[in-house]
């Protein structure tokens, strides 16, 4: 289905170490997660809070398993702090992705974000923009995209649960008033499907402008007992909200065929936070790594 010359496959180190909860995989090694992603057959990764700082460090860990680096989480604080605080810590961030290799960087707006309290109920207090902050989102996203044009490197929205960009309607929002040369999207199937919105509806409305996607399946009964019990998103990953792809009720088939219509290039990454002591990260990558095989040809 896909041209392997222009799609790769990648996977996220969060389901070997949780970044928001530390606890969740604290056992689990840097080394034990580059190699686990290699053995399953993954050749990308995002960068995890245990991976070295020192650029020729990871290039050499990287290497040796012929795994390179495809994007990085950054957190924007575009609507609570001012701009230049954001650029500063956006144009670090990116200068060191780039000499990692990677060519798009994926920004979440973290102003006003609940996704990390985990006492917040996630379906029932999520921030919702007014007006002016929504042009300053908008105008922020513009900057630091054309910041990171200039140096070569593609800005991806990672619209996610919890923040000020969560639903379909605020997906909308955001890219009608963002720059398509600047600003483009980062496709995540589990937090459209947890939200409620169709991934496959957003895959082609937008397919154009999406330039990075991460792979993820929910469990529709814990995403069901999070919203009955007022849970936060925190307290949903460590019940098993999400897993990997083929392992939840999300239909991938036409989302990969949507892709493939719109001409998708780049990366598609694997990012399912679990547990690691109930799902052992090197079973369920070489689980989703057999499913996307069968459902892609890659």
């Amino acid at each position: 289905m896909f041209d392997p010359n222009k799609v790769k496959l990648g996977i996220a180190p969060i389901a070997w170490t949780n970044d928001d909860m530390p606890d969740l995989g604290n056992e689990n090694t840097f080394q034990q997660c580059v190699s686990e992603m290699a053995l399953a057959g993954f050749t990308g990764s995002e960068i995890g809070n245990k991976y070295p700082k020192d650029e020729a460090e990871l290039k050499k860990a990287l290497a040796l398993r012929n795994v390179q680096i495809c994007n990085a989480w950054f957190s924007a604080f575009l609507t609570t702090q001012p701009y230049e605080e954001t650029e500063q810590a956006f144009m670090e961030h990116i200068r060191f992705l780039k000499a990692m290799g990677a060519q798009v960087v994926g920004v979440s707006e973290q102003g006003h974000s609940i996704q990390g309290q985990m006492e917040t109920p996630i379906f029932e207090q999520k921030y919702v923009l007014n007006d002016a902050r929504w042009d300053t989102l908008c105008q922020g996203l513009n900057q630091l995209g054309a910041k990171a044009k200039e140096i070569g490197m593609t800005l991806t929205f990672h619209h996610h649960m919890g923040t000020v960009v969560q639903t379909a309607e605020e997906i909308d929002r955001m890219m009608e008033n963002t720059d398509p040369e600047l600003v483009n999207l980062l496709f995540d199937t589990g937090h459209l499907a947890y939200c409620g919105v169709d991934p496959l509806a957003i895959a082609r409305k937008y397919g154009k402008r999406i330039k990075h996607v991460h792979l993820k399946d929910i469990r529709p009964e814990v995403v069901r007992e999070v919203k009955e019990n007022h849970l936060s998103f925190l307290q949903g990953v460590r019940k098993g909200a999400f897993t990997v792809p083929g392992d939840g009720c999300i239909d991938f088939e036409p989302i990969f065929e949507a892709l493939k219509d719109c001409d998708y290039q780049g990366w598609m990454v694997v990012e399912a936070e679990q547990d690691p002591a109930i799902a052992n990260p090197l079973e369920y990558a070489i689980k989703a790594r057999g499913y996307i095989r069968e459902k892609t040809g890659l």
